[in-house]
This record gives C-alpha cells, structure tokens and sequence, in this order.
C-alpha cells in the first residue's frame, strides 16, 4: 500500500485516543503506543456483511451493502414505505440496534432522504442514530468532515491540505477547478449527498413484487405454526394475484430466526397456479424432508413469503360452485409435489424432437422444465396412429431373421436365445437417415410390425439395403406393443 499500511476501521477507545479510518498505522502507532492491531480480513469482512444484509431484509426489501471511501463497510436499507410497519422511523431504527447490540455488534444508524446523507451521518455524525429532518441535509453535513463524501483517503488529504477540511468549505468553492484537479468524483459525492443527483439502491436480490410478511407474536419453533402462519399468508398473496391475473410459478419462503440467521425455501409449480391451498402444500412436502434438521434455534421471529417469477393466469369458470378440480389440475398439482419431494431432475417427462429417427424423436426432460403436458398429447397421438409402440428398448438388439425372400418380412426371428415363428406382419415403414446429421453408420431402416404365433407383437427393423456390398443388412429388435 502506497505510505505504508493504514488502519481500516477502529474502536470506539481507539477513535477517543486519536486514531482514524485511513490513518497510516505508523501515525497512530506513534499516537498511541499502546494501539492493539488486527490484520484485516476483508473476504470474512464481505461474507459477514452479505449475511448481515439478507437478515435486514426483514425490515425492507431494498437492502444492499454500501462501498464507502475504504471499501464496503456498511449496509444501505431504503425504508421507505416500510417504516409504519414497526412503529415508524424512531422505533425502527432502535429496532435494528438493539438487535445488533445483542449480538454483541455495535452499529450506528442514520435515516436521511440520500443515501449519502445517511452514510454520513451514521460514521460522522456524532451519535449512535439520529434522523435527518427531510430537506435538511445541507444543514446536516455542513461541519462534517470532507471524509464524510465517500472519497478515498488520497483525495481527502487533498482536500484537506488546501484547507478545505469540513464540507461547508466546498459549497462556495466553484466546481470546475475542483474537478479539473480532483476528478468528478468529488462533485458527484457531494451532488449525490445533496440530493441534487440520483442515487438509487441495487437491492441485493431482484425486486419481488408479490411478497407477504408476517410478525410473530412470540419467536416460534414448531412446524404447525409456520405452516399455520404459511396458509394465511398464501392467501393473501392470492388476492393480489387474483387482481392482476398473475399465477406463481416458484415460491420462495424466509424464515428469520431470533439470532440473525435466515433459513430459506424455494419451492415450484409446472403450470402458474394461484391456489392457496396447493401453494401451502408444496411447502409442508419441503418442510417435511427437513424435519430432522430443521432448527429454529431461539425461535422464528419473522416469516416472509415471496413469488419471485409470476406468469399470466386468466380466470377459469367452474361450472358448479364447489372446488371440484379438474383432472389435468390434479396431475399438475400431483407432478408439482413430486418434484418438490424428491427434486426436478428425478421427475421427468417424455419431449418430442423434430427427427424421424425413433430413439431420437423422444428425450426425457424435468417437467419442471419441459414442454406443456397439453402440447405433447397430439404428438403421441400421431405416434399411435402411425402405428408405432409406446414402449421401447433403451437400445435395439441384434437379432437373427429368416425370410422368404431377402427384401422380404421375417417369418422366424431369434432373439435373446429364444426363438419365434411370425405369423402376420404389417409393413414396412421406411425411414432415411437424417441428411443433415451426417453421421456415419446411418442407413435406411425398413421397421415391420409382427405378431408370433403366442400373439406378441414386436416391432423390428431391417437395417440397411440389400446391394450395398459394402456392408449386408442387420436386423433388430426396437419395441413392444401391448
């Protein structure tokens, strides 16, 4: 580090003795002699804070962690909106203290209309919190020190060696020799802090607008009183998505223990659904696997439920007034609870793919992720009607063949040692390799449909054609019918 190493954050004792954030630590080692030094470790640092952040999200959604002129060290929450929910701003910001100071963390806090204000105020200001009257933060930051804009330290000792030490000394100072010397950054910070420049908050996650908070009475440990709070708490997002005709297709549930973890669940639906009763069921399957290492510790203090990706859902008009379902939203809600049980890649459908190749035409995709099932009901319908099996072999086998004639259908064939004698066949269907793969070893297949004498039926195929000195035609066995 240019200068020799300087100290990134100190005590409150230290501060009292003369030592400051950005000070070279020989400076404040002459100081204060008897100065304790820890190195930093500012990956720990980031990890803490990002924790840190998404428990403040029991406060507001819009949270993120702030970069000030040595680096993130703080925590930015826009409240706005939110502040009734604990009492307003004064209750809330001693709130959020209190639970910090009993995690044995000493916080400082501030609430002003900027950002930078309040960044200010919480480092500089003075006090453990205070509130900014609206309007008032050129008031507020005018004997603050010129450090209190965010700028690194070699643009405050800058500053500072022109004289320049409190932030009232630049508002007479015209911008463009300041910037021409120090760059924009100067007239940014302050512009910023003044509100004379927009400064929004990133939050940390996506913004979700279908989200639903509960407050628990007393912190709750067991799992009938989440999912009793969770069933609630699905309707009403429901009639929030009731209004805006918006169905959820993943759910996201946080639970907000008393020491500051934050457990969280997500769970998904096949189709958009908006049914309380279903969405609260996806989550008693998932609460259900951790039951043996679930732990609410001292309890869960706050429970969130959010709907972070939403797609259209029309209304449907039922035909009598029961809930009677329909059978197509028993699967959905069925193949929705299976995945959540025992995850998307273990659940799987059939997906058709535009070849005409049998072993190709079909993959296996999570329904999670697959088409509609709707979408594939007139695919396996042409597939029936072309007289092809639904049950093939995961490769075809090499059998052995008699026919009549060599072009001719088989009339014995032996397969895995045992030996059948046909007595109707129907076909052939020819299907050509797919020009565009060209992929060796690819031949023109000839597939017959044959029944045995027992009355089984095979599905077989010939290939290649006869004429090809190169290589002789091959028979194998491909499917079943049943």
């Amino acid at each position: 580090m240019q200068g020799g190493m300087r100290i990134t954050a100190v005590s409150r004792a230290a501060a009292r003795e003369g030592a400051e954030e950005g000070q070279l630590l020989t400076d404040a080692r002459a100081l204060i002699p008897r100065l304790v030094v820890e190195q930093a470790d500012p990956v720990a640092d980031t990890i803490a804070l990002e924790k840190l952040s998404r428990w403040c999200g029991r406060y507001t959604p819009w949270v993120s962690p702030c970069e000030g002129g040595n680096g993130s060290d703080g925590i930015f929450l826009d409240i706005s909106g939110c502040d009734h929910l604990f009492g307003g701003e004064k209750k809330l910001i001693q709130d959020l203290l209190a639970r910090l100071s009993s995690w044995q963390i000493t916080g400082r806090a501030a609430i002003a209309d900027t950002p930078g204000t309040a960044w200010a105020m919480a480092r500089y200001g003075g006090y453990a919190w205070v509130i900014v009257p609206p309007k008032a933060q050129k008031q507020a930051l005018s004997d603050l020190p010129i450090r209190a804009l965010r700028l690194d330290g070699k643009k405050a000792d800058g500053l500072d060696r022109l004289g320049l030490k409190r932030i009232q000394d630049l508002y007479p100072v015209a911008r463009a020799p300041l910037v021409q010397r120090f760059g924009p950054e100067l007239a940014r910070r302050l512009d910023q802090a003044l509100g004379l420049e927009d400064e929004p908050i990133v939050p940390q996650a996506p913004h979700v607008p279908y989200r639903v908070r509960r407050v628990c009475v007393e912190p709750v440990v067991h799992f009938d009183a989440i999912l009793g709070a969770l069933g609630g708490m699905a309707q009403e997002m429901v009639r929030t998505l009731v209004r805006d005709q918006k169905g959820v297709r993943r759910l996201r549930l946080h639970l907000f223990r008393v020491d500051g973890e934050v457990m969280s669940l997500t769970v998904g639906a096949a189709r958009p659904t908006r049914d309380p009763v279903h969405m609260a069921r996806l989550f008693t399957e998932k609460i259900g696997q951790l039951k043996e290492d679930f732990d609410a510790g001292f309890g869960i203090e706050v429970i969130l439920l959010e709907a972070p990706i939403v797609e259209d859902l029309s209304p449907t008009q039922l035909l009598t007034e029961s809930t009677v379902q329909s059978d197509e939203t028993n699967l959905d809600q069925l193949l929705d609870r299976l995945v959540n049980r025992f995850g998307a890649g273990r659940v799987v459908q059939f997906k058709a793919q535009e070849s005409s190749i049998p072993e190709r035409a079909i993959m296996m995709t999570p329904t999670a992720e697959g088409e509609d099932l709707k979408e594939q009901d007139w695919r396996a319908k042409e597939w029936r009607e072309a007289g092809r099996p639904l049950m093939l072999l995961p490769s075809a086998e090499l059998i052995e063949v008699m026919a009549e004639v060599p072009e001719g259908p088989p009339k014995r064939f032996r397969w895995r040692r045992a030996s059948y004698r046909v007595s109707h066949t129907k076909g052939p269907e020819r299907m050509a390799p797919e020009w565009w793969r060209d992929q060796k070893g690819d031949r023109t297949r000839d597939y017959y449909c044959v029944e045995d004498s027992d009355g089984r039926r095979f599905w077989l195929f010939r290939d290649g054609l006869y004429g090809d000195k190169a290589l002789e035609p091959r028979w194998y066995m491909h499917g079943f019918f049943p």
